[in-house]
Protein backbone atom coordinates (compact mmCIF):
# COMPACT_ATOMS: atom_id res chain seq x y z
CA UNK A 1 0.00 0.00 0.00
CA UNK A 2 1.16 3.52 0.00
CA UNK A 3 1.15 5.72 2.62
CA UNK A 4 2.30 9.51 3.06
CA UNK A 5 1.93 12.64 5.14
CA UNK A 6 0.93 16.35 3.90
CA UNK A 7 3.31 18.66 5.58
CA UNK A 8 2.54 22.57 5.48
CA UNK A 9 2.36 25.74 7.33
CA UNK A 10 -0.86 26.39 8.65
CA UNK A 11 -2.51 30.00 9.27
CA UNK A 12 -3.56 30.26 13.11
CA UNK A 13 -7.80 30.64 13.19
CA UNK A 14 -8.00 30.28 9.26
CA UNK A 15 -10.04 26.93 9.17
CA UNK A 16 -11.14 27.37 5.73
CA UNK A 17 -7.78 28.18 4.42
CA UNK A 18 -6.10 25.43 5.56
CA UNK A 19 -8.32 22.47 4.88
CA UNK A 20 -8.31 23.98 1.50
CA UNK A 21 -4.62 24.09 1.32
CA UNK A 22 -4.68 20.42 2.16
CA UNK A 23 -7.39 19.25 -0.63
CA UNK A 24 -4.85 21.27 -3.02
CA UNK A 25 -1.84 19.41 -1.90
CA UNK A 26 -3.76 15.90 -1.74
CA UNK A 27 -5.32 16.72 -5.53
CA UNK A 28 -1.96 15.58 -7.22
CA UNK A 29 -1.36 13.03 -4.67
CA UNK A 30 -2.06 9.20 -4.52
CA UNK A 31 -2.28 6.74 -1.71
CA UNK A 32 -3.98 4.71 0.22
CA UNK A 33 -3.40 6.65 3.91
CA UNK A 34 -2.43 10.31 3.92
CA UNK A 35 -1.36 11.56 7.32
CA UNK A 36 -1.90 15.69 8.53
CA UNK A 37 0.01 17.57 11.16
CA UNK A 38 -0.99 18.09 14.85
CA UNK A 39 -3.68 20.47 14.76
CA UNK A 40 -4.13 21.22 10.95
CA UNK A 41 -6.81 23.15 10.70
CA UNK A 42 -6.22 25.65 13.38
CA UNK A 43 -2.54 26.41 14.12
CA UNK A 44 -0.98 25.82 17.20
CA UNK A 45 -0.28 28.39 19.70
CA UNK A 46 -3.31 29.41 21.48
CA UNK A 47 -3.30 32.13 23.46
CA UNK A 48 -7.12 32.17 25.73
CA UNK A 49 -9.26 29.35 26.64
CA UNK A 50 -11.88 31.86 24.42
CA UNK A 51 -9.45 31.23 21.29
CA UNK A 52 -9.86 27.34 22.18
CA UNK A 53 -13.64 27.25 22.28
CA UNK A 54 -14.33 29.20 19.30
CA UNK A 55 -11.68 26.94 17.07
CA UNK A 56 -12.52 23.99 18.73
CA UNK A 57 -15.32 21.39 17.20
CA UNK A 58 -17.40 18.35 17.77
CA UNK A 59 -16.14 15.47 16.04
CA UNK A 60 -17.87 13.77 13.96
CA UNK A 61 -20.04 16.73 13.12
CA UNK A 62 -18.00 19.89 12.60
CA UNK A 63 -16.91 20.95 9.63
CA UNK A 64 -13.50 19.86 9.40
CA UNK A 65 -14.15 16.38 9.71
CA UNK A 66 -17.30 16.81 7.41
CA UNK A 67 -14.57 18.11 4.72
CA UNK A 68 -11.54 15.68 5.30
CA UNK A 69 -14.64 12.78 4.81
CA UNK A 70 -15.28 14.13 1.71
CA UNK A 71 -11.54 14.28 1.01
CA UNK A 72 -11.63 10.66 1.74
CA UNK A 73 -14.02 10.03 -0.63
CA UNK A 74 -13.06 12.26 -3.53
CA UNK A 75 -9.58 10.26 -2.98
CA UNK A 76 -10.74 6.92 -2.13
CA UNK A 77 -7.87 6.97 0.56
CA UNK A 78 -7.76 6.69 4.28
CA UNK A 79 -6.46 10.10 6.62
CA UNK A 80 -5.69 10.64 9.95
CA UNK A 81 -5.90 14.58 10.98
CA UNK A 82 -5.15 16.42 13.84
CA UNK A 83 -7.32 19.04 15.01
CA UNK A 84 -8.82 20.98 18.27
CA UNK A 85 -12.05 19.04 19.70
CA UNK A 86 -14.57 20.37 21.46
CA UNK A 87 -17.27 17.82 23.41
CA UNK A 88 -19.46 19.38 26.18
CA UNK A 89 -17.44 21.57 28.05
CA UNK A 90 -14.23 19.87 27.40
CA UNK A 91 -11.38 20.24 24.85
CA UNK A 92 -8.55 17.79 23.72
CA UNK A 93 -6.15 17.88 21.31
CA UNK A 94 -7.46 14.99 18.94
CA UNK A 95 -7.03 12.81 15.91
CA UNK A 96 -9.57 12.22 13.88
CA UNK A 97 -9.73 8.92 10.99
CA UNK A 98 -11.55 9.06 8.01
CA UNK A 99 -12.31 6.89 5.06
CA UNK A 100 -13.88 6.58 1.95
CA UNK A 101 -17.25 5.82 3.99
CA UNK A 102 -17.02 8.62 6.32
CA UNK A 103 -15.71 9.04 10.14
CA UNK A 104 -14.00 6.10 11.69
CA UNK A 105 -12.23 7.08 15.11
CA UNK A 106 -11.16 9.58 17.58
CA UNK A 107 -7.64 9.79 19.59
CA UNK A 108 -7.54 11.94 22.32
CA UNK A 109 -3.59 13.01 22.96
CA UNK A 110 -2.83 11.36 25.63
CA UNK A 111 0.63 13.03 26.77
CA UNK A 112 0.08 16.61 26.34
CA UNK A 113 2.88 19.17 25.56
CA UNK A 114 4.03 22.69 27.53
CA UNK A 115 0.95 24.71 27.56
CA UNK A 116 -1.14 22.04 25.98
CA UNK A 117 -2.26 21.45 29.41
CA UNK A 118 -3.24 24.44 30.16
CA UNK A 119 -5.77 24.66 26.96
CA UNK A 120 -6.91 20.64 26.70
CA UNK A 121 -7.95 17.84 28.70
CA UNK A 122 -6.01 15.34 28.55
CA UNK A 123 -7.30 12.11 26.70
CA UNK A 124 -9.31 9.95 28.60
CA UNK A 125 -9.38 6.51 26.41
CA UNK A 126 -6.94 3.97 25.93
CA UNK A 127 -4.74 3.86 22.86
CA UNK A 128 -6.50 1.55 19.90
CA UNK A 129 -5.53 -0.21 16.54
CA UNK A 130 -8.20 0.01 13.48
CA UNK A 131 -8.08 -1.93 10.29
CA UNK A 132 -8.44 -0.08 7.24
CA UNK A 133 -8.59 -2.98 5.21
CA UNK A 134 -5.11 -4.81 4.47
CA UNK A 135 -3.42 -2.70 7.33
CA UNK A 136 -4.06 -1.70 10.79
CA UNK A 137 -3.04 1.65 12.00
CA UNK A 138 -2.39 3.35 15.28
CA UNK A 139 -2.79 6.71 16.11
CA UNK A 140 -0.64 8.71 18.36
CA UNK A 141 0.25 12.80 18.69
CA UNK A 142 3.09 14.66 18.82
CA UNK A 143 4.37 14.16 22.22
CA UNK A 144 3.63 10.58 22.46
CA UNK A 145 6.59 9.98 20.56
CA UNK A 146 9.08 10.44 23.87
CA UNK A 147 7.01 7.45 25.87
CA UNK A 148 8.07 4.87 24.37
CA UNK A 149 5.16 2.81 25.64
CA UNK A 150 2.91 4.36 23.79
CA UNK A 151 3.99 2.48 20.11
CA UNK A 152 4.47 -0.11 22.20
CA UNK A 153 1.05 -0.49 23.21
CA UNK A 154 -0.42 0.13 19.91
CA UNK A 155 2.66 -2.16 18.23
CA UNK A 156 1.72 -4.85 20.52
CA UNK A 157 -2.05 -4.42 19.64
CA UNK A 158 -1.29 -5.28 16.18
CA UNK A 159 -0.67 -2.21 14.50
CA UNK A 160 1.40 -2.12 10.91
CA UNK A 161 1.67 1.31 10.98
CA UNK A 162 1.49 3.98 13.42
CA UNK A 163 -0.02 7.43 12.11
CA UNK A 164 1.93 10.15 14.18
CA UNK A 165 0.54 13.93 13.31
CA UNK A 166 3.19 16.33 15.19
CA UNK A 167 4.10 19.81 15.91
CA UNK A 168 7.67 19.25 16.61
CA UNK A 169 9.39 22.22 18.17
CA UNK A 170 12.08 20.00 19.58
CA UNK A 171 14.97 17.81 17.37
CA UNK A 172 14.65 14.93 18.91
CA UNK A 173 11.40 13.24 17.26
CA UNK A 174 12.75 12.29 14.14
CA UNK A 175 15.56 10.56 15.05
CA UNK A 176 14.26 8.58 17.73
CA UNK A 177 11.55 7.16 15.30
CA UNK A 178 14.17 5.08 13.79
CA UNK A 179 14.25 3.29 17.53
CA UNK A 180 10.71 3.21 17.93
CA UNK A 181 10.59 1.83 14.44
CA UNK A 182 13.17 -0.70 14.74
CA UNK A 183 12.27 -2.35 18.48
CA UNK A 184 8.85 -2.79 17.52
CA UNK A 185 8.87 -3.53 14.17
CA UNK A 186 6.36 -1.36 12.87
CA UNK A 187 5.81 1.44 10.00
CA UNK A 188 5.18 5.51 11.02
CA UNK A 189 4.26 8.40 9.36
CA UNK A 190 5.11 11.53 11.21
CA UNK A 191 3.45 14.48 9.38
CA UNK A 192 5.19 17.77 11.10
CA UNK A 193 4.71 21.48 10.05
CA UNK A 194 6.52 23.90 9.18
CA UNK A 195 6.97 27.75 10.23
CA UNK A 196 6.60 30.17 12.70
CA UNK A 197 3.95 31.15 15.21
CA UNK A 198 4.53 34.41 16.84
CA UNK A 199 1.52 34.90 19.06
CA UNK A 200 0.79 36.33 22.01
CA UNK A 201 4.09 37.45 23.00
CA UNK A 202 5.81 33.96 22.42
CA UNK A 203 6.72 32.70 19.95
CA UNK A 204 7.31 29.17 18.09
CA UNK A 205 8.89 27.67 15.40
CA UNK A 206 8.42 24.60 13.50
CA UNK A 207 11.24 21.80 11.99
CA UNK A 208 8.96 20.52 8.93
CA UNK A 209 11.47 17.09 8.12
CA UNK A 210 8.01 14.94 8.22
CA UNK A 211 9.29 11.05 7.84
CA UNK A 212 8.18 8.17 7.25
CA UNK A 213 9.94 5.57 8.67
CA UNK A 214 10.95 1.42 8.14
CA UNK A 215 10.41 -1.43 10.16
CA UNK A 216 14.51 -1.65 10.62
CA UNK A 217 13.99 2.33 11.26
CA UNK A 218 15.17 3.03 7.75
CA UNK A 219 13.96 6.34 6.41
CA UNK A 220 12.44 6.00 3.80
CA UNK A 221 11.28 9.49 3.08
CA UNK A 222 12.29 12.52 5.23
CA UNK A 223 10.53 16.14 4.24
CA UNK A 224 12.33 19.07 3.96
CA UNK A 225 12.97 21.79 6.98
CA UNK A 226 10.61 24.43 5.95
CA UNK A 227 8.68 23.57 2.84
CA UNK A 228 5.53 22.37 1.73
CA UNK A 229 5.69 18.86 0.67
CA UNK A 230 3.46 15.75 0.00
CA UNK A 231 5.86 12.41 0.98
CA UNK A 232 4.43 8.80 -0.65
CA UNK A 233 6.04 5.62 -0.39
CA UNK A 234 4.89 2.40 -1.18
CA UNK A 235 5.33 -0.16 1.74
CA UNK A 236 4.71 -3.96 2.27
CA UNK A 237 2.60 -4.34 5.21
CA UNK A 238 3.84 -7.87 5.65
CA UNK A 239 7.47 -6.91 6.63
CA UNK A 240 5.54 -5.14 10.15
CA UNK A 241 3.78 -8.95 10.78
CA UNK A 242 7.09 -10.64 10.91
CA UNK A 243 8.86 -9.92 14.45
CA UNK A 244 11.66 -12.39 14.02
CA UNK A 245 15.12 -10.72 14.73
CA UNK A 246 16.34 -14.16 13.97
CA UNK A 247 16.10 -17.90 14.24
CA UNK A 248 16.30 -17.38 18.08
CA UNK A 249 15.00 -14.35 18.79
CA UNK A 250 11.41 -12.66 18.52
CA UNK A 251 10.69 -8.89 19.57
CA UNK A 252 7.31 -10.21 21.40
CA UNK A 253 8.05 -13.26 22.40
CA UNK A 254 11.11 -12.56 23.95
CA UNK A 255 9.87 -10.04 26.26
CA UNK A 256 10.59 -11.08 29.64
CA UNK A 257 7.02 -9.03 31.06
CA UNK A 258 7.35 -10.43 34.90
CA UNK A 259 10.49 -8.04 35.47
CA UNK A 260 8.73 -4.96 34.57
CA UNK A 261 6.46 -4.49 37.00
CA UNK A 262 8.10 -0.64 37.45
CA UNK A 263 6.39 -0.03 34.19
CA UNK A 264 2.97 -0.65 36.41
CA UNK A 265 3.34 1.74 39.02
CA UNK A 266 2.57 5.68 39.25
CA UNK A 267 5.26 7.31 40.44
CA UNK A 268 3.16 10.30 41.74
Amino acid sequence: MKVGFIQFDPVFGDIEGNIDTVKRLADSADADLFVLPELFNTGYLFTSHEEVAELSEEIPGGRTTEALSDLSRKKNAWIVAGLAERSGKNFYNSAVLVGPDGYRATYRKIHLFFEETVWFNPGDGEFQVYDIGGCTVGIMICFDWIFPESMRVLSLMGADVICHSANLVLPFCQDAMKTRCLENRVFAVTANRTGTEERGGKSLSYTGKSQITGTRGNVLFQAGEGIEEVGIVEIDVNEARNKEVNEYNNLFDDRRTDFYSALLKDNK
